[in-house]
């Protein structure tokens, strides 16, 4: 029997509304950071709020401003740039409930096209009509789009690079133009087609994708997702009463959960959450937990002096806006029981000043129950050392749980911004799974100083890997592995005998000192149950840094004048 999630607790702050048209007194109140839109607010008050928040966050890529602009179900005539820290959903239970004409863009037109720097937003649950016939979403890590109805085509660049995107339980009507993108999964989507390629496209479960086809042109489609639950999300249901929806877990998942019909999962009350908004301590939200009480937290920065701890099945932790939360200290920011059903969704986890040994844990080590029936799922979490300022932690994410899924996850030392060198944002590595059974979907990881993913437990599967081995060693000493020169980017354990991964990429820019080697971007032991298919690997920069091999001693080396490598399967 599913225990209940629990009873509300509204904290003080008063939600944006630009016009008092826009939010019913019956809206919950989720603080200062978020704007609710109805059908009634006139379009030019809902065009200004827009355009206002983005133009205080379209190059604001280490402030601490966060927002989330929240439409409910109705039309609405306006045209949307999202910019960094802002969550821009639609309240229906279906993504056509809430149909926006114009547009939900990212562009680049502040780095005259390069999107590469386009990280931390995120648009869901909307229907768009693009003004045009089209709609841009150039990003690269952390910016998903979730739950949406594209009517028209999606255009993946704005002209210069993009590099990473993750789109999931969407429908595109026309064309999908991936242009100069990098690397980018598509889950469980349905499209009217896709053109482009560049080093990885992975698809999963997504209708009328283009066949597996690596390495020219490199997609590796994949017919349906083994296990997934899609991120839960806030609803107004026909009544004007405020829900969360938690989808149900699929198997051997193929398409949207909306289309043709409601989505299978089950409708929470509002009454059974607490809402923390900006200046909520880390005392207030465990006792909530404690109590068996589930979270939404609202857009801020909330600062920790001891992680959040999650003791009960099937609590749910929802981040509005990135909401940001910083362990001080050297607490860890989230610790988690090994315990059914967890969720954990939309959150920014920032490292803090004093190093932290670890910043997220699931289940304790030596966790042994099965979770097959009711896993927990990591959702669009993001992890950041530096880059915000001088950050230590020696570890991100550690899983120690079975079974556990991780549907887009991007886990960073920052390669630039405040606080960025090799002394200075320490972090060895990014994830560790000791857990049996899990499963990745969208696992980014990037210039961590050892093993980035460092893999334990049996039964592993991953679809698409994207990394960047760390811009800034100083120096090969500096950087080995006992004898071997550099850490692989994605090392199995020698005592696992089964994992698989599809869609893997490893590139190096080592701008410090080009002549520093990488033997290998990814590491495993030899067996016949422990397979990698469709790998890359890329000296960027034109050849800045050497990756000897593509997978142990296999594939030829990334290096000037060869920078590009592919290897179908290994070791």
């Amino acid at each position: 029997m599913r225990r209940s999630l629990l009873l509300v607790v509204l904290f003080s702050g008063a939600c944006a509304h630009p016009s008092n048209q826009a939010a019913a007194s019956s809206d919950p109140d989720f603080g200062p950071n978020v704007t609710i839109f109805d059908p009634a607010t006139p379009a030019s008050i809902i065009q200004a709020r827009l355009d206002t928040v983005f133009a205080s966050q379209e190059s604001n890529e280490f402030g601490p401003q966060r927002f989330a602009i929240l439409f409910k179900p109705g039309t609405y005539d306006v045209d949307a740039r999202i910019g960094f820290y802002t969550q821009v959903s639609g309240l229906g239970l279906s993504p056509d409930d809430v149909i926006i004409n114009g547009g939900m863009r990212a562009d680049a037109r502040w780095r005259k096209g390069n999107a590469t720097l386009n990280f931390w937003r995120d648009v869901e649950n909307m229907s768009v009509v693009p003004a045009g016939g089209f709609d841009r979403w150039a990003v690269s890590q952390a910016a998903p789009m979730r739950r949406m109805h594209i009517r028209g085509d999606l255009v993946l660049d704005d002209g210069g690079w993009s590099s990473g995107g993750f789109l999931a339980d969407s429908k595109v009507d026309g064309q999908v133009r991936s242009g100069s993108q990098q690397q980018w999964i598509t889950r469980n989507s349905e499209l009217g087609s896709w053109t482009g390629s560049n080093w990885n496209m992975v698809f999963v479960g997504t209708g009328h994708a283009p066949p597996n086809s690596f390495p020219d042109p490199p997609y590796t489609t994949i017919g349906s997702a083994p296990v997934i639950r899609e991120k839960p999300f806030v609803y107004v249901d026909g009544r004007g009463e405020w829900k969360v929806f938690v989808p149900a877990l699929r198997s051997n998942a193929e398409g949207v959960t909306w289309s043709p019909g409601a989505p299978q999962g089950v409708a929470h009350a509002m009454s059974e959450f607490v809402i923390v908004t900006p200046g909520t301590s880390a005392a207030t939200m465990n006792g909530a937990l404690a109590a068996s009480r589930s979270l939404i937290i609202t857009p801020g920065i909330y600062h920790l002096d001891a992680p959040l701890h999650i003791t009960r099945p099937n609590t749910v932790v929802l981040g509005l806006g990135l909401a940001t939360l910083v362990p001080d200290g050297g607490v860890s920011a989230m610790t988690v029981d090994d315990v059914d059903g967890v969720t954990i969704a939309g959150l920014l986890i920032d490292a803090g000043v004093i190093n932290s040994p670890l910043l997220v844990q699931i289940g304790s080590p030596g966790s042994s129950a099965g979770h097959a029936s009711n896993p927990t799922l990591l959702s669009d979490v993001f992890v950041r050392v530096g880059g915000a300022g001088v950050a230590k932690a020696a570890r991100s994410v550690e899983i120690n749980s079975n079974d556990v899924i991780g549907d887009h996850l991007w886990l960073w030392r920052a390669d630039h911004g405040r606080g960025v060198g090799w002394t200075s944002n320490t972090a060895a590595n990014g994830l560790v799974v000791n857990g049996r059974n899990v499963t990745m979907y969208g696992l980014f990881v990037e210039h961590y100083q050892q093993y980035q993913v460092d893999w334990n437990g049996n039964g592993g599967r991953t679809y698409l890997f994207q990394n960047e081995m760390p811009y800034d060693v100083p120096d090969q000493s500096e950087w080995m592995s006992g004898t071997t020169k550099g850490f692989a980017a994605y090392r199995v354990g020698g005592a696992v005998t089964s994992h698989e991964a599809w869609g893997l990429g490893s590139y190096c820019f080592l701008n410090k000192n080009p002549t520093v080697v990488a033997d290998h971007a990814f590491e495993a032991p030899i067996s016949p149950t422990v397979r990698f298919r469709n790998m890359v690997t890329v000296s960027l920069g034109g050849g800045r840094g050497t990756i000897a091999h593509v997978i142990n001693d296999i594939g030829p080396a990334a290096r000037a004048g060869a920078t590009v490598q592919k290897l179908v399967s290994g070791p």
